[in-house]
């Protein structure tokens, strides 16, 4: 499940693409029926899609349901900030700061999937200094589908260079300890996922589940 879960979510497996329970059986090492309980349990988390006559494929991005769920990530995103901006020690800035250097380093090498991996390092990092982990931790499951199309931003011109920048506004303004900064920061960062997914659908139209009636920029 961890595994499946973790190549569908990093785009190693992409939208659409089939799923034959027996080749996961075999590379797994196990029978069929725990893949299919397992391919089950991606469905409910509507990272698969099942259809008895056809076979099981990885769902497409579901493009109505990543207003809201950046919307939550928001507003968690808002408290940790403020937090962090309270709480900060002189040793949790410096922990910031060094992470705000290795993404640099990774936007320069143009290594995405590090990347990635040290951007969400660095939100975690905010929420542990915020003393508040649980809310990171729900915002990790509340923005599965957001990832996905995070994923596909990272190749734009530019895009990892501006998210270093916007990363280092919210700590300089956590350093400062202004909350109100703080918060003002992170929500431009996240509206910028808002304002990019109308371009990045457009783009990757097979990767996407859009509804007729989705209203277009």
């Amino acid at each position: 499940y961890a595994a499946l879960r973790d190549d569908i979510v990093s785009m190693r497996v992409k939208p659409g693409q089939p799923l034959n329970e027996k080749q996961l059986a075999l590379a797994h090492g196990v029978s069929r029926t725990p893949v299919r309980e397992e391919l089950l349990r991606l469905a409910g988390e509507q990272l698969v899609e099942i259809f008895p006559q056809s076979g099981t494929f990885v769902a497409r991005i579901p493009i109505a349901a990543l207003p809201e769920a950046i919307l939550v990530r928001k507003a968690l995103e808002d408290l940790t900030v403020r937090e962090a901006a309270r709480k900060a020690t002189a040793g949790q800035i410096a922990v910031l700061r060094a992470s705000i250097a290795q993404q640099g380093a990774l936007a320069v090498s143009g290594d995405r999937a590090r990347f990635h991996d040290a951007d969400e390092a660095f939100h975690a990092a905010v929420a542990d200094t915020a003393g508040l982990p649980a809310a990171w931790r729900l915002a990790l499951q509340v923005k599965v589908q957001v990832d996905r199309y995070r994923r596909l931003t990272l190749p734009m011109t530019g895009r990892m260079d501006r998210i270093v920048d916007e990363h280092a506004a919210v700590v300089e303004a956590i350093a400062a300890h202004d909350a109100d900064a703080a918060a003002a920061a992170i929500a431009r960062h996240l509206d910028g996922l808002s304002d990019s997914i109308g371009d990045i659908s457009d783009l990757n139209p097979d990767f996407f589940d859009v509804p007729s009636d989705w209203p277009r920029k």
